[in-house]
């Protein structure tokens, strides 16, 4: 049986590409088609959450010359107090850098 050269096979592979619509890659090279042929995942997951309706923070904005009273803010806030209180708090934001003490370098 005789052994068909490397370059018809390349060429039918070239011809077989361009029929079905793939990539020719006689290399076999990691292009990641398999990855870019998948469906987008991004409308699916958009659509699986409802849609945001206004929130006490947007009717706040768009009027601000009434005054409202956000319960859960106050809460939070609340919560934060009792917190700090309690020494659980936040810790304090770094106002300067510290200067290095003795002569800098690593300890042996």
């Amino acid at each position: 049986m005789a052994t068909v050269p490397r370059s018809r096979i390349v060429e039918l592979m070239k011809v077989q590409s361009r029929i079905f619509n793939t990539v020719f890659n006689p290399t076999g090279a990691r292009l990641g088609n398999k990855i870019l042929r998948q469906r987008l995942r991004g409308p699916a997951l958009a659509a699986y959450y409802p849609r945001r309706i206004a929130t006490f923070k947007d009717l706040k904005q768009a009027y601000p010359q009434w005054e409202m009273y956000d319960e859960k803010e106050e809460d939070r806030l609340e919560h934060l107090q009792i917190m700090k209180a309690k020494g659980k708090g936040a810790p304090k934001k770094k106002r300067v850098a510290t200067e290095k003490k003795g002569r800098g370098g690593k300890k042996r």
